[in-house]
C-alpha cells in the first residue's frame, strides 16, 4: 500500500508563476482557411519532404504548408 500524502498549510517559497501559453481547445479545434492551389515543385523537394513527412508520421503537403505559412509570418 502507498504511504498516504499530508498535506500542510506551510506557506511555499520561490514560487514563479507563468503566464499562460497554451491555445484554448477552440483554437485547437479550429482549421483554418486553405485554398486548394496547383503548384510545380522539383522532384529533390517533393522527395525531400516526403522522407521527412515518414520519419515524422506527418503528411508531406502539410509541412510545405506550414513551412509557406512561417515564411508568411515572418516576411510581411
Amino acid at each position: 500500500m502507498k504511504k498516504k500524502i499530508r498535506y500542510t498549510d506551510e506557506p511555499m517559497d520561490k514560487v514563479k508563476i507563468i503566464p499562460d501559453f497554451l491555445p484554448s481547445p477552440e483554437e485547437l479545434a479550429l482549421k483554418e482557411e486553405t485554398v486548394k492551389i496547383t503548384i510545380s515543385l522539383s522532384k529533390a523537394s517533393i522527395e525531400f519532404f516526403k522522407n521527412e513527412a515518414k520519419k515524422y508520421n506527418t503528411q508531406y503537403q502539410k509541412m510545405i504548408r506550414r513551412l509557406l505559412d512561417e515564411y508568411a509570418v515572418h516576411h510581411p
